[in-house]
């Protein structure tokens, strides 16, 4: 049987595991749909004005945010800032991470300082060079407001720049208040724990992967293990969701960043967030980013797709060349990392004169062993055994910062 035959085989494998799986779990959507449901419904931290506004008044305010710092009605929602604006809260700043304020920008994209144009308000980049507040920055600041819609993987930059700003406020005597949203993909913790020396703005913790955590618990973790430089800890505060528990999936009523439009891309992420490292594309510059996979380089599929700049990807890897691959976009809830898709990709090209892998890779993976192992041969299943001994204590460990 040939290699391309086999993979099929295990895909469709994984789609019927998948869609056994996903029956298991209930769904809930933000924000609640009719009466009945109501008393159901997650209500993430920013919807809670009621219990933090007197935080905020008469002092201030700094946020960081983007396009998911929203507060959900009946009928929509409205931008936080623009919320606590119009209540007269003194917003002084914003603080912008990767993909900037209202979200448009590139993955790695320069973001530049600026003003809002909606508010005026001065918005700081906390992306590039300028990844931690400077003291000059929180100058005049009573309290720090973190309201960012996270997607649960090691590798996706707002816990990095929660790190960086907690950092900033606990060495400035500012607090922070952490408005506090679900993780879409908390229902599970997969993947090898990241070793120091590949510590990187896409891995700064000794965690796995996919570390099953809010914000909210996170910033505990961060506190609690003292992560942060010379062991500082951050005055905190956290607003947490109403009705939330990690065995219920969360629809997310706003694109957490330019490339995961939907919720099958979001769940897909952290397993095809490897092929970064790759020479394999993951659909940036398609409708479909991160729900197919493939590149020129690989064996002739079927299913094929092309690359071309769009928003969020002005410059998508094979730019206007044909990628031969796979389309996930039909796939259901996983509930552990994939690592066929990877594994299966790397012998298609192990003959091809183009390199598979990049240094970035390892980067992503937090250690060198993964691409040892798949280039040694080495199961998934035998992969997988490797990490439980980290697993299992980085579980121990996070228990005590769980709110949900």
């Amino acid at each position: 049987m040939n290699s391309k035959n086999t993979f099929l085989i295990v895909l469709a494998c994984l789609f019927s595991l998948g869609s056994c799986q996903s029956q298991k779990k209930e769904s809930i959507k933000a924000p609640a749909q009719t009466e009945k449901t109501k008393e159901l419904s997650i209500v993430v931290g920013a919807n809670q004005l009621d219990k933090y506004l007197t935080l905020l008044k008469n002092k201030n305010i700094g946020i960081v945010a983007n396009q998911t710092s929203v507060i959900f009605k009946a009928q929509g929602f409205t931008h936080l800032v623009d919320s606590l604006n119009t209540l007269n809260i003194n917003i002084k700043k914003v603080f912008a991470p990767e993909h900037g304020f209202r979200g448009k920008a590139d993955a790695g994209e320069h973001i530049t300082n600026g003003k809002d144009a909606k508010t005026g308000i001065d918005i700081i980049s906390i992306y590039g060079n300028n990844k931690k507040p400077s003291a000059n920055q929180l100058l005049g600041l009573d309290l720090v407001v973190f309201d960012i819609q996270d997607v649960g993987a090691r590798f996706y930059t707002y816990i990095s720049s929660l790190h960086y700003v907690m950092e900033a406020c606990a060495e400035n005597n500012i607090p922070m208040l952490i408005l506090d949203r679900p993780n879409p993909n908390g229902h599970y913790i997969d993947g090898p724990i990241l070793e120091p020396e590949h510590k990187s703005f896409v891995g700064m913790h000794p965690i796995p992967i996919v570390h099953g955590m809010t914000i909210g618990e996170y910033a505990q973790m961060i506190n609690g293990q003292k992560w942060l430089k010379n062991g500082v800890q951050c005055d905190l505060e956290i607003m947490s969701c109403k009705n939330y528990s990690k065995d219920k999936t969360y629809s997310l009523p706003i694109k957490p960043s330019p490339n995961l439009p939907n919720d099958v891309s979001i769940n897909l992420y952290p397993s095809l967030c490897f092929f970064e490292g790759t020479n394999v594309s993951v659909g940036r510059g398609t409708s479909q980013q991160f729900q197919i996979f493939g590149s020129p380089y690989l064996n002739k599929t079927e299913f094929t797709f092309i690359p071309k700049p769009n928003e969020g990807a002005k410059h998508p890897k094979h730019k206007n060349s044909v990628c031969y691959g796979y389309d996930l976009s039909k796939h259901t809830n996983l509930n552990q990392l994939n690592l066929n898709w990877l594994i299966q990709t790397y012998h298609e090209s192990a003959d091809s004169n183009v390199p598979f892998w990049t240094s970035f890779f390892t980067k992503l993976a937090g250690t060198k062993h993964l691409q040892e192992q798949i280039v040694n041969g080495v199961a998934a299943e035998d992969i997988r055994a490797t990490w439980q001994k980290g697993l299992y204590d980085y579980n121990k460990m996070r228990q005590k910062y769980l709110l949900y």
